[in-house]
């Protein structure tokens, strides 16, 4: 029997969305209101089109976001539909500008993209094609506990938890230390024990106040991990933090590409990482830093994108946690499932991702 023949890529539509979010977020390094989305279909020369979305963070971010990924799908068009093969091309291509921020983040949206479609063109879920099963994987809620008022967020806590979580995310590095403490009693007094907590402080200390509030925290005891307590490109400063407190310290939503999370390993900063799939480099940069956090022994859990995060988390031989947001749902066909702390991929071809296109018409920028 020949070998089937690989599809060829003949265009992108790319477009951008300010979906609403049920539960605005304010953290340490900004407030996101409104989800800025950019939405990639890559289209084939058969029926089958790969799509993935992008977050770009802010609405200023659109613009230049998209004009990057069209510019690389022109560079695309009649290649094969190889993503091995893509993603060398675009790395070889952008190399004098430099395969970092947004130009990571196109590249990542078109390889997530082209993944969907090869998996898609050969009739199998995404997590079969690279070689796993179809399975629960664990997650958080990490949808709110923002910097907001104490009695606010004992409330809030109790609802994600009812939304089907066993484990939830607090954000702190409010102005004075003693508030943020004040902030973890009230939500660890609301859930009680049994619960998992995490914390975020989104790089808003320096590394000194990071160990100080570091070692309050751990005076505390009950936090599963603080998250990105100093600048997130700081790894010795990072190791510094780490190295002076007993709980463990998760990095790695900011890495660009596996390389620099191969640096912060290097430099030994912290005892968890979590990449992005925009930033690591989207399923092919993913696949090469599961192998790096199997290498140095560290769980590797995942940064927003659920619907995507979930197949690649399932082919991940240290797989922790799943960060949970649903920030694409309002134009999404059917979003991902939680059931009893786990989500749950659908078992069809691809990642499951299917635009209501309805819902992108009402919320087209």
């Amino acid at each position: 029997m020949k070998p089937a023949v690989p599809l060829k890529l003949r265009g992108l539509r790319v477009r951008a969305v300010m979906a609403p979010m049920r539960l605005p977020l304010h953290t340490a390094s900004g407030a996101i209101e409104r989800a800025a989305l950019v939405l990639i279909d890559l289209q084939t020369d058969s029926a089958v089109t790969g799509r993935a979305y992008l977050f770009a963070i802010a609405p200023a971010h659109i613009k230049p976001l998209v004009a990057l990924v069209e510019a690389m799908g022109a560079l695309l068009q009649g290649d094969a539909l190889v993503p091995f093969e893509i993603e060398k091309k675009l790395r070889q291509k952008y190399a004098l500008l430099g395969v970092h921020n947004l130009v990571l983040f196109a590249m990542s949206g078109i390889d997530m993209a082209a993944w969907d479609a090869y998996a898609q063109a050969r009739g199998e879920p995404l997590v079969r094609l690279l070689g796993g099963q179809v399975q629960p994987i664990r997650a958080y809620n990490s949808k709110g506990l923002g910097l907001m008022p104490v009695k606010a967020l004992a409330r809030e806590a109790t609802q994600l938890l009812r939304e089907g979580f066993s484990a939830i995310k607090l954000r702190l590095g409010r102005a004075d230390a003693h508030d943020d403490l004040a902030a973890l009693r009230a939500v660890k007094k609301a859930v009680g024990s049994e619960v998992t907590l995490m914390c975020d402080f989104n790089q808003g200390l320096s590394v000194n106040e990071a160990i100080r509030r570091g070692r309050m925290l751990d005076d505390e005891g009950g936090l599963h991990w603080i998250e990105e307590p100093v600048r997130a490109d700081d790894f010795l400063g990072t190791a510094r933090v780490a190295q002076a407190l007993h709980t463990p310290v998760q990095i790695g939503e900011n890495f660009m590409g596996p390389e620099q999370m191969a640096q912060a390993l290097e430099a030994r900063c912290c005892d968890f990482v979590m990449p992005d799939a925009q930033r690591i480099g989207g399923v092919t940069g993913w696949m090469r830093a599961a192998a790096l956090a199997q290498a140095a022994g560290l769980e590797m859990s995942a940064h927003l994108f659920p619907e995507i995060s979930a197949h690649l988390l399932a082919v991940t031989p240290t797989a922790h946690w799943l960060e949970y947001v649903d920030w694409a749902n309002p134009i999404l066909q059917t979003p991902i499932k939680i059931r009893q702390g786990f989500a749950h991929m659908p078992d069809v071809p691809g990642t499951g991702i299917v635009w209501d296109e309805q819902a992108v018409k009402r919320y087209a920028v």
